[in-house]
């Protein structure tokens, strides 16, 4: 397969290429991401091949709007806290999923991981797109997580349709929350405070 290399100012390309089901690495506001449009899951299927990712572990869903989350999760007042303090950002939330979204999308779980980047490429792609991304690091299953072009470059040449070449902002994954339950669980310590998230979900000043 031949991987082409784009610019962020091509971001057509990179359009055009998710929208017919291609897989493609992209710099975001943490980390390199590997995703694909979230409903086609034959792409689903290739990205996990080239990543190496178990088949069974459902990939985070990276969304462009509240309105985006809303139709895909259920949220509540708590949520709406986290949302409102944490999203476009390095943050992402676990939360019970709607109907909407295919059984396949989450591997058979009746949550979803949710996640907005503050990343003007990312946000402005996803509204071109006019659908959600199913994005997960770029990197090799079990290799270190990858932040740069180069590393990038080498790991998943002619594995996938397009990288898009660029710096990331951050070089750490994002804080993981699961606000499924009554309690909520920091499941991955990540750029965002525990402190401080803990904080909005208990609504203290």
């Amino acid at each position: 397969m031949e991987t082409k290399i784009i610019e962020r100012k091509e971001i057509e390309q990179a359009v055009e290429c998710l929208k017919m089901g291609g897989v493609a690495a992209f710099p975001t506001d943490t980390v390199y991401g590997l995703g694909v449009v979230y409903d086609e899951l034959e792409a689903l299927k290739r990205l996990k091949l080239s990543k190496g990712r178990p088949e069974e572990k459902p990939i985070p869903m990276m969304i462009g709007s509240k309105e985006q989350l809303e139709h895909v999760a259920f949220t509540n007042e708590k949520v709406e806290r986290l949302i409102e303090a944490f999203m476009p950002g390095g943050f992402t939330i676990i939360l019970k999923k709607k109907a909407c979204v295919n059984d396949e999308v989450t591997n058979g779980f009746d949550t979803i991981a949710l996640r907005m980047p503050d990343d003007a490429f990312i946000l402005e792609m996803i509204r071109r797109i006019g659908k959600p991304l199913l994005v997960t690091s770029a990197n090799l299953s079990g290799q270190p997580t990858g932040v740069y072009f180069d590393d990038v470059k080498k790991d998943f040449d002619g594995r996938i349709d397009m990288i898009v070449k660029g710096e990331c902002k951050g070089s750490v994954s994002s804080t993981i929350v699961d606000a499924t339950g009554d309690e909520l669980k920091i499941v991955r310590q990540g750029p965002i405070d525990q402190e401080d998230i803990i904080k909005e979900w208990e609504g203290r000043k």
